[in-house]
Formats: C-alpha cells, sequence, structure tokens
C-alpha cells in the first residue's frame, strides 16, 4: 500500500502511539512492580492515574500487596516484574526445550503457544528446523525434537466473539458504528502441513487443544440489508466479502494506530447473534484492551477509506497478500471476495460521518 500510496507516509504528522493506562490488566503488575522497590504511598497514586486506587483492594484480597500503616507493601518472595510479560498478552511463557538434551530454545508467550508449538508444528529457531513433540499447557512446557521435514505447518483456529457492552455507537448511513467491551473465544482445531517449495497442502491433523477466552475492547460496524442490495453483495458472497474487509482493516489499522497487525484481531460474521446484521469486528489482542480499538474507532473514516483504497488499487485478480490475504487467517484465507469487499466498503462509507 506504502509504495502506491507514498502519501500516507510523508504527508502524515507524526504518528499516534496508543495506549491505555487504566486497563487493569496492565496497571494492576506495575502497581506489584513499584510496590516491591520502594512501598506505594497515597501521593504515589496519582502517578498511575485513577484507575489505581479501585485495584489495590483487589490485590490486597489476592495477598499480592498489604497495607501497613501509610503505604502499600510487595508480599511475594519472587519478582513482581515477572507479573509482567512484554512479549505477550500475558500468563505464563511457554519454554521450548530440545527434548533429547534438555537444552533451552526460547520461548512463546502463552496466548501464541496454541498456534506455534502446538504438537505436530514446525518450529524454527536459529536457523535448524524442530518438530514439537509434546505440548504440556500445564507446565508450560513444549518438547521439540531437531528435524528436516519437506513441509510447514499452519494451524487453524475457530473464533467466535459476543458484544458485553457497547460504550459508544453511531449512525453510518443505515449501519451503525460501535466500540465497546467484547468475549473473544478462539480454539485451535487442527493443522496443514504444506509442502516448502509449492505451498501444496500435503494434509491435515486434528488436535485437542482447549478454547481461550479474552476479554478485551473491539470497534466493529454494522451493514443493512439495504445496504448489501446496494453494494450488489448477495448471500453467495457476503461471507467472503465480509472477510476481505475484515482482513484488508487489520492490515490497514497501524497506519492509524501504533501497532502491528499481530497486536489486533477480528472476526465478521455474515449474522451476528447481537447485532442481529453482517457485522466485522476488530478487536485488541490483549486483555482489557490496549487502546488500538479506541483509535480505530475514532479514525474511522480514514482508516476505511485507507482499507477501500488498498483493495481497490491492487492489480491481483481475486485477492493477495497485499491486499486482503492474511498470513494469521485461521480459516486458511477462505473464502474471501475481493471486488465484494470493494463494493461494500464503498456502500459503507457513502454513509459515514464527516471528520
Amino acid at each position: 500500500f506504502l509504495v502506491h500510496h507514498p502519501e500516507a507516509l510523508f504527508d502524515q504528522p507524526v504518528e499516534s502511539t496508543v495506549l491505555d493506562p487504566d486497563n487493569p490488566y496492565v496497571l494492576a503488575p506495575h502497581l506489584c512492580a513499584a510496590a516491591s522497590e520502594i512501598p506505594l504511598t497515597e501521593e504515589d497514586l496519582e502517578l498511575f492515574g485513577p484507575a489505581a486506587a479501585d485495584l489495590l483492594p483487589q490485590l490486597e484480597a489476592a495477598k499480592l500487596l498489604r497495607r501497613r500503616t501509610t503505604a502499600w507493601h510487595w508480599t511475594r518472595r519472587e519478582r513482581a516484574a515477572d507479573l509482567t510479560d512484554i512479549r505477550g498478552e500475558g500468563g505464563s511463557p511457554v519454554q521450548i526445550v530440545e527434548a533429547g538434551t534438555g537444552r533451552l530454545l526460547g520461548t512463546v508467550d502463552s496466548g501464541s503457544a496454541h498456534t506455534t508449538v502446538h504438537e505436530g508444528a514446525v518450529h524454527l529457531h536459529q536457523g535448524r528446523t524442530y518438530l514439537v513433540k509434546h505440548l504440556d499447557l500445564e507446565d508450560s512446557v513444549a518438547l521439540v525434537e531437531e528435524a528436516n521435514p519437506p513441509y510447514s505447518t499452519v494451524a487453524r483456529d475457530t473464533t467466535s466473539i459476543s458484544v458485553l457492552e457497547t460504550d459508544i455507537e453511531v449512525p453510518w448511513g443505515d449501519g451503525r458504528l460501535c466500540y465497546g467491551s467484547v468475549e473473544v473465544t478462539n480454539q485451535v482445531v487442527s493443522f496443514l502441513r504444506r509442502r516448502v517449495i509449492t505451498g501444496e497442502v500435503l494434509g491435515e491433523s486434528k488436535l485437542d487443544l482447549p478454547p481461550r477466552t479474552l476479554r478485551t475492547r473491539a470497534a466493529w460496524w454494522t451493514v443493512t440489508e439495504d445496504q448489501l442490495d446496494a453494494a450488489r453483495i448477495s448471500p453467495e458472497i457476503l461471507g467472503g466479502a465480509l472477510h476481505a474487509a475484515e482482513h484488508a482493516s487489520i492490515g490497514m489499522l497501524p497506519l492509524f494506530a501504533t501497532c502491528d497487525r499481530w497486536d489486533i484481531g477480528g472476526v465478521s460474521i455474515p449474522l451476528h447473534p447481537d447485532t442481529l446484521l453482517p457485522t466485522v469486528f476488530v478487536y485488541d489482542g490483549h486483555p482489557g484492551g490496549a487502546g488500538f480499538a479506541e483509535r480505530a474507532f475514532h479514525t474511522a473514516r480514514a482508516w476505511l477509506i485507507a482499507t477501500r483504497q488498498a483493495i481497490a488499487s491492487c492489480e491481483c485478480e481475486a485477492g493477495c497478500p497485499s491486499c486482503i490475504q492474511s498470513p494469521k487467517c485461521g480459516n486458511g484465507n477462505e473464502p474471501l471476495h475481493k471486488r465484494g469487499a470493494v463494493r461494500l466498503l464503498t456502500e459503507l462509507l457513502r454513509g459515514a460521518p464527516e471528520g
């Protein structure tokens, strides 16, 4: 996109750094880390924002902090800083261990373990290839053996999303643009083996992994039947058009919020049970939210205009990694409908408010 639209890079102001300092999943570990260095006082709480005072009773109840006279003290022997995983979405990092030697090769965050180090996965480390023989989620260990298979592996998953609370809702023509709290349930159900040279699918293996639940923040938009008719979106291509628009919008959001596409996720559904309409969700991939979806909501018009331009200006026939295909799609980039996505976004933007 930037190659064909250099003005998006050179004509823009300094990019916006986005974060949510009141997110309890972020703030609580920082309060603990601060208290472990020097006891926290009432005066110190002003440095952590208005949400800090409400979190302290919860940290006391969890026996992480204890109040003595005028300050809160860290109660554990382990380092409070270890409560925060700066590489991922929290939880204990999964250690990748070579089975024959016990050598630690590295770690992955718990949120990525299901897709990257499941049993049978091909794992690359410093130019060497390993096969995952066993993933122990309880002990957070993946055992691997060096191998040289002629294939790579790609995890396939299912994702559902439910709306917990809508904080803001604005009309976009007949449709709606919303921002609020959601619960995302994801389960890795299988993986594909693809030949390295050609990408040919050699087979699919089922996996028995538990579902994971994430409560986070999301921006979402709906379209009505009249909008679908105006965009000439038939029921046969609706799923592919929504899916393509979802992928492209995730790929374009880093232009408007300082994030990586791996920091955010998306779900598109032809008929969502909470909105009762075709809906596209884009959500923060971090518990409690990280501010990216909020930024998406507030820049929605410019964001979706850029999304439409990225798809429409791509020279491919039916979709490629430069426009609507995603490297992280758990459905193997199916179904996708490029032209349908362009028409859908055109109609959606026709009703978008200015500014």
